[in-house]
């Protein structure tokens, strides 16, 4: 497959591209600073800017199977880039004819009872309200086939392989798990039209992904 990965220089973006690489899918990765991308086989740094247009977006990301939204300001330009800059894209894929869409996503993004509640989660609020916005449309006001992953707080740590699924209370995950499951449901047709949360935990990723 070739896949566009938007944010292609953020930090899970970084893991989900190796993932994808050594699938042999090959890999557009769109991001501002396409130069700081290291060269490997398979990957095509693309210029990219989330304050463009729809129309100049879909021209960026037209003969692709595939679109992931992993970009994300880090609470710089949460209206431009986390929430509008991914609606634009969904509606570029559209443009495009590209009906596959992963977004990465907060846990419980879409459940703002339990923003402070949650420990975590309380400090991020700002974001959690982008992305209940950003997943609110990819879900209810696109056709694409859409999965999102809703990740618990990221963690800088060794991946394990292992996660828990739809957990009852917020917790991390390392980057390189979130990342592997990012690549993963690509190609799963189980996961088209779900969120799927996802934390540390005891489950091989392949199998509780299997089991969505």
């Amino acid at each position: 497959m070739k896949v566009f990965v938007a944010g292609g220089t953020g930090r899970v973006a970084q893991y989900v591209i190796r993932d994808l690489l050594a699938k042999g899918d090959m890999v557009a990765a769109g991001c501002r600073h396409p130069e700081k991308l290291e060269h490997q086989e398979g990957l095509v740094p693309v210029q990219m800017d989330l304050h463009a247009d729809v129309r100049d977006l879909a021209a960026l990301i037209r003969g692709c199977d595939a679109v992931y939204f992993l970009a994300g300001s880090r609470g710089k330009d949460l209206l431009q880039t986390d929430a509008f800059g991914a609606v634009k894209l969904m509606q570029a894929a559209q443009q495009a004819g590209i009906s596959r869409f992963v977004m990465l996503s907060s846990m419980f993004a879409l459940q703002p009872e339990k923003w402070k509640q949650e420990p975590g989660i309380d400090t991020i609020i700002d974001y959690d309200i982008a992305k209940f916005f950003a997943d609110h449309w990819l879900s209810h006001n696109t056709k694409l086939d859409w999965t999102i992953v809703q990740a618990g707080l990221l963690q800088e740590t060794p991946g394990t392989g292992k996660i828990e699924l739809d957990p009852a209370h917020e917790g991390g995950i390392s980057i390189e798990d979130i990342a592997a499951v990012l690549a993963d449901v690509l190609t799963m047709k189980n996961t088209y039209g779900k969120i799927i949360m996802a934390k540390n935990g005891d489950t091989p990723i392949k199998e509780a992904l299997a089991a969505v």
